[in-house]
């Protein structure tokens, strides 16, 4: 099977559901942005030395996958028959492992650096393009639906991309 079909060259792209759209369009950017989070959490994944941080970007790696797939579906009953959608038990273990981190981490009272050690960085850019993708998921709220549990998940991400890079520094 050939890696390229031709189908894009005229500047459109297919949804999920087989609906074509600009490359530019503002769900396609999106959904294209957590794209980018998902390669840097692998990215990360690789390089962090927490047993707890690379099971926890294992994780996120598949539930980024169903997130993309949700966000490229202008019809989302249309997905939820052959996909698991985000649901509020990914949330709360996003919240579990933050409350959880933050106990283990000594107190912070001021802003700090992006990561002492090169797995601390790459997770604060991660963190970074998480949330230039809730900006622009936002944007796309604002037009179409999304469901409530999405811009939540994206919201609790960003903080556990956050103390997950404060983890690394500090088991380093």
């Amino acid at each position: 099977m050939a890696i390229y079909t031709k189908t894009g060259d005229a500047g459109t792209t297919a949804l999920f559901d087989g609906t074509r759209v600009p490359k530019n369009s503002l769900r396609v950017d999106t959904y294209g942005t957590f794209d980018e989070l998902n390669a840097q959490v692998s990215v990360c994944e690789k390089l962090v030395v927490s047993p707890d941080n690379k099971h926890v970007l294992h994780t996120l790696q598949h539930q980024l996958f169903r997130l993309c797939a949700e966000v490229a579906t202008p019809h989302v009953e249309n997905l939820s028959e052959s996909s698991n959608l985000i649901s509020q038990q990914d949330i709360s273990e996003l919240e579990h492992m933050i409350d959880d981190y933050t106990k283990r981490l000594p107190q912070q009272h001021s802003f700090i650096l992006s990561g002492n050690y090169l797995s601390a960085a790459e997770l604060h850019v991660a963190r970074t393009i998480c949330r230039r993708g809730e900006r622009l998921l936002i944007s796309l709220g604002s037009v179409e639906p999304i469901r409530d549990e999405v811009r939540k998940f994206i919201n609790r991400l960003s903080d556990a991309l956050y103390i997950m890079a404060r983890m690394e520094d500090y088991v380093q």
